[in-house]
Formats: C-alpha cells, sequence, structure tokens
C-alpha cells in the first residue's frame, strides 16, 4: 500500500474541491448547507476516525490554535459554533480555485508527507497564499488520509 506522488497531488486537489465545494453549498444555502459538506469534506479527506489529527490552522490563536478533533476542524471551516467563538468559516468565504506548488515531499509505504504553498483564490479575484504542510496515512482500506495539517500565512520580514 506504498503511497505514490500521484495519489498525493490527488488528495491536494480533492481536498481544494471540497473547500470549493463547501464555499459554494453556503451561498446557495447558507449554514445549513455548508455544514454537511464540510462533514463529508472532513470525513472524506481527514483521519479523524484513526485518531487525532494534528491540524494548525491558518487563523487559527489561542488556547485553539491546534484541532486535534472533527468538531474544531468542522468549527474552523464553517463557523458557527459556540465552542469556537473566533471561528469565522475558512471554507465559507467564497473560494473559486485551489492551485499548489510543491517545495518537496517525502514518502514511506503507507506515510507520506507534503510542503509547499496552495493558493486560493476568491469569487473576486482575490488570491490567498499560504505556506501548508500536510502528512498523510493510508487508512485500513488503502484510502489516503490527512493525519498532518499545518498552515500559515508567508512570513512577511
Amino acid at each position: 500500500m506504498t503511497i505514490t506522488s500521484q495519489e498525493l497531488g490527488a488528495a491536494r486537489q480533492a481536498w481544494g474541491d471540497g473547500l470549493i465545494a463547501i464555499a459554494k453549498a453556503y451561498e446557495d444555502g447558507g449554514i445549513d448547507a455548508a455544514r454537511p459538506c464540510a462533514e463529508t469534506v472532513i470525513d472524506t479527506a481527514y483521519g479523524y476516525d484513526m485518531g487525532p489529527v494534528l491540524f494548525k490552522p491558518t487563523l487559527a490563536s489561542g488556547d485553539q490554535t491546534f484541532r486535534p478533533t472533527r468538531q474544531g476542524a468542522l468549527s474552523y471551516f464553517v463557523g458557527h459554533d459556540a465552542n469556537f467563538p473566533l471561528d469565522g468559516g475558512f471554507g465559507i468565504r467564497g473560494w473559486r480555485a485551489m492551485d499548489s506548488v510543491t517545495a518537496a515531499e517525502f514518502i514511506d509505504g503507507d506515510v507520506a508527507m507534503w510542503m509547499g504553498w496552495v493558493i486560493l483564490t476568491d469569487k473576486d479575484g482575490a488570491v490567498t497564499k499560504v505556506d501548508k504542510s500536510f502528512g498523510y496515512k493510508k487508512d485500513a482500506a488503502g484510502t489516503l488520509r490527512i493525519v498532518l495539517h499545518h498552515s500559515s500565512l508567508p512570513y512577511q520580514p
């Protein structure tokens, strides 16, 4: 069950497609449409059923900087959770496109890591570029799951 570079690319694209789907669901049907869409994206892409996911979102801080639980990830993507009052819903920001640029990847059997830039474009054409690292592991069924997701805005000296 060795992971391939092509699988890493497909997993990143699926993550980006999921983010765009969440944004469109929110625009079409509000939070009641975005939440189940985000749940599907999280359950498809992430390995929360395998244990805690080492998730450090771009726009998270303080005691809630890290999101090892599914509930924390869901709140980050769609907001509207009183337990995470600072979350504005990163996934509901009107995303329309995602591209990624690989800096490096590491593959060892059923575990792989990827690091690079993710470039997101919103419905107004504004571009957001983030530094990102993903760690993946294949689950028992052989499906690639994100088990580490670290994201930050590029350093501005």
